[in-house]
């Protein structure tokens, strides 16, 4: 992160890959080190910008500097000078508040020459109403007659005083604002009047009620110390909100100011504080009246940026000023006032940067007690890298080696979005992939016994075909050796081959760890301690051989399947001949159960069988560092309250597990079983959790980890979120066509899940698209819920599945869910 305090330091040029638009180049700056140090740095050649945070601050000139840099960008921007003036324009946010937020404004009455343009299909009344003037003459009557209208209507009633205030761009502050007793209806009329002299085309005078300010000691919890004396205080409590995720809006930090209540409270003239110390200074301490009212700014603040979001998604490109432009971060000011012995909040106004610096200067006075620093900024920040990171992938040409099925769908779908170039090799010629993609390359790679010589192939091809890759991967568990293969020959980022060869084999992947249990890191815990004993099958002298050395009971699997295909637990040695004989009859090669890793062939392992609780690491891996992991839970089994020190657990044991098998580079999903003696290992799939995890921890942490693989691959390190605090909680079922067929084709048909999905009840996942029983059965579909919290989102997915019929006795969903209470 670089700080320019001039705009001499930075310089557009013509954009190389849009035309019409500019690269923004850096060529002085400030950065910053941890601890605090900074360092006055140039740069030659100049460094090109991936993301541009501008201020629009109270200076003519340096606004215009400043917005004329940030104007049709080819990289994102947070903010513009043409989003600025809408923000900062009163009239307009107070209309958005007040009509599409639903948020509580000051009655008002506004005067303009000629509507904002977002306003003028405008036509609504609720607590604002606007009158537009046909010019600066000869509309003193009509004035006049509004006036008196408002200031005798209903909406005033419960006020005494009122303030004239102007709406615009140029106006800031308490800057030409005026208050007045309601009764002094001539005092009022000479005030607008003045001010409409003043104003420029789109701008507006504003009549309001001037809202008085909460009177905390008649609203006392019993019991709570009583106030210090003195005059009323007013309380503005600034919200700070961000864009997290699209078009999501998130609270990111409050504060309070506090002054008195007599005089305009501004936010460079007060000291802030934190809310909650602020109320209980005035003798709140009931921890529900607290939490209530910190729910009311949240709600009110995320409303307050949904609607703006909403209205600057209707803009066209130049009304935004250019294709990246968008805000990424709103203040909203709120008065504290009483109504009924209850606490309200009402909205003032919007503001793009005057909230977060009150909020970060709060945060540096209490650095010095050692109170957390970064808070209101750490949103914004993840929304910048987020972006940018975007911005540096567009236009990658990456080769993507297996298509995969259904499941797979939303990779093409985020490829096309992030603006990366797809050159996909697959088995199929007729995959519904290959109109999704830039390049599509037929080639049968089905027989993985062969892969070397597929690899030299496919790199003849690419070659042959001029491709200039910047990487290479695949997210289909067949493919990983094969793509190692082709990385290494044209010396892209990968995982070693013998890495990925012991991986994709889960029988060898035990067996390596347990054969390094003296190879241990200072201040690490053996890979060893993870690993569960167990044989490789491929005859039933295997099987006894297996019998003679392993512990009953056990599980039987494909050594190198996919989706839980053929999986059985054991109790002897018996059962164990009958299903292997079983599973080598029905599951011989690629065609009896597409996709489940048969081209490997149809070997099988016994492993001993671990209790224990059912959880899934993805892990971001990039050259050897840990980037990010995220824990998620599987039921029946599975008790996700899981201890700060057992999560940890399990993320250690995912990390040594992927090292210790020389996995150094790429997004892996790690399958552990949690016992009381710590995680133990089920098995390492070498690519990005598959089904609906890739969903879900977008919707989670905000993280995506299909495009972390694709940096990885592309030799690019993500940036990811340090701390990856929930943004709620999903729980889901899964539906098999087996126990589900007739909900299927009616009351819990695809159409009717669609419809669900779209209008937010429930969050679907479509992993097949036919309808067909089988006896090796994978998942159709997952059906989720989202809430704030675990049990909610129980609550709500089991009332879904019991009216759309997926509940059964013969699938009982709350059995599912029983161990997520």
């Amino acid at each position: 992160m670089l700080l320019c305090l001039s705009p001499s330091w930075l310089a557009k040029v013509p954009s190389e890959q849009h035309p019409g638009e500019s690269s923004l180049l850096v060529s002085k700056a400030v950065s910053f080190e941890l601890g605090g140090r900074t360092y006055l740095d140039e740069f030659s050649p100049p460094r090109r910008v991936t993301y541009f945070l501008g201020s629009f601050g109270l200076c003519k000139e340096h606004r215009q500097s400043v917005g004329e840099l940030a104007r049709d960008l080819d990289c994102p921007t947070g903010g513009s000078g043409e989003l600025a003036r809408l923000l900062e324009d009163k009239l307009l946010t107070r209309q958005l508040l007040d009509q599409r937020a639903r948020v509580g404004v000051p009655p008002t009455l506004a005067f303009t020459f000629k509507r904002p343009r977002p306003l003028r299909d405008v036509t609504d009344e609720r607590s604002v109403r606007m009158v537009e003037l046909s010019g600066k003459e000869g509309q003193e009557n009509l004035i006049q007659e509004e006036i008196e209208g408002f200031l005798q209507g209903r909406a005033m009633e419960p006020y005494s005083r009122v303030v004239v205030k102007p709406s615009g761009w140029r106006w800031s502050g308490a800057h030409a604002v005026t208050f007045h007793p309601k009764t002094e209806e001539a005092a009022v009329l000479q005030a607008m009047l003045v001010l409409l002299e003043t104003l420029e085309e789109e701008e507006s005078a504003l009549l309001e009620a001037f809202i008085p300010t909460a009177r905390l000691t008649q609203l006392e919890s019993p019991g709570s110390s009583s106030p210090s004396k003195g005059p009323p205080l007013l309380y503005r409590v600034p919200a700070l909100a961000n864009r997290v995720q699209g078009c999501r809006a998130c609270l990111a930090q409050v504060v309070c100011s506090v002054g008195r209540a007599d005089k305009p409270l501004k936010h460079q003239a007060t000291v802030p504080q934190s809310l909650e110390s602020s109320l209980r200074q005035q003798g709140m301490t009931d921890k529900a009246q607290l939490a209530a009212i910190h729910a009311q700014v949240k709600h009110k603040a995320e409303a307050a940026m949904t609607a703006f979001l909403e209205m600057e998604a209707g803009l066209s490109v130049e009304q935004r000023g250019g294709r990246q432009a968008q805000t990424d971060m709103i203040g909203v000011d709120f008065l504290l006032t009483s109504s009924e012995q209850m606490l309200q909040l009402v909205a003032l106004e919007m503001n793009s940067q005057l909230c977060l610096e009150t909020c970060a200067l709060l945060e540096s006075m209490g650095q010095a007690v050692g109170m957390p620093a970064g808070e209101s900024s750490r949103p914004l920040v993840e929304t910048m890298l987020r972006r940018a990171q975007c911005h540096i992938m567009e236009g990658k040409h990456v080769l993507v080696i297996g298509a995969g099925g259904v499941s797979k769908k939303f990779v093409w779908e985020a490829a096309r979005a992030y603006g990366l170039k797809i050159h996909l090799v697959e088995s199929d010629p007729n995959h519904f992939a290959s109109q999704l993609v830039q390049t599509f390359i037929h080639y049968d790679i089905t027989d993985h016994k062969r892969d070397e010589e597929h690899a030299q192939r496919l790199v003849a091809l690419v070659r042959e075909r001029g491709l200039h890759l910047d990487g290479c991967l695949s997210y289909w568990d067949d493919c990983m050796v094969l793509t190692a293969l082709v990385c290494e020959q044209l010396g892209l980022r990968c995982s070693p081959v013998a890495a990925m060869r012991v991986a994709k084999q889960k029988s060898r992947t035990h067996q390596h760890l347990l054969r390094r249990r003296k190879e241990v890191p200072p201040g690490w815990a053996s890979a060893a301690l993870y690993a569960v004993p167990c044989c490789h099958l491929e005859s039933h002298a295997d099987v006894e051989r297996a019998a003679r050395h392993l512990s009953f009971p056990g599980v039987m699997k494909l050594e190198y399947g996919a989706g839980a295909v053929g999986v059985k637990l054991v109790e002897d040695v018996q059962q164990c001949h009958l299903h292997f004989e079983k599973i080598s009859q029905d599951l011989r090669e690629d065609t009896d159960h597409p996709g489940i890793g048969l081209g490997w062939g149809n070997a099988m392992l016994l492993m001993e069988y671990v209790s224990g609780t059912e959880h899934n690491v993805d892990i971001v891996i990039y050259d050897g560092r840990m980037l990010a992991a995220f824990v998620s839970d599987n039921g029946p089994t599975c008790v996700p309250s899981l201890a700060p020190d057992r999560e940890a657990q399990l993320v250690r044991a995912a990390y040594q597990c992927c090292l210790g098998c020389g996995l150094t580079d790429g997004v892996f999903n790690v399958e552990l079983k949690l016992t009381a003696a710590g995680p133990k290992l089920i098995e390492i799939n070498p690519r990005m959790g598959g089904f609906y995890l890739r969903d879900w921890i977008q919707a989670i942490y905000g993280v995506d980890i299909m495009l972390a693989s694709v940096m990885v691959a592309c030799g690019v390190a993500p940036r990811l979120p340090a701390r990856t605090q929930p943004h709620t909680h999903l729980v889901g079922v899964m539906c098999v066509v087996s126990q589900h067929l007739q909900a299927l084709k009616s009351t819990a048909s695809v159409e009717t899940l669609q419809a669900l999905h779209e209008c937010g009840v429930i969050r679907l996942n479509l992993l097949e698209d036919k309808l067909v029983a089988r006896e090796y059965e994978e998942p159709f579909c997952n059906v989720a819920c989202a809430s704030a919290s675990r049990q909610e989102a129980c609550l709500k997915v089991l009332g879904v599945c019991q009216v759309l019929g997926i509940d059964s006795p013969h699938y009982p969903v709350s059995h599912f869910l029983s161990h997520f209470k």
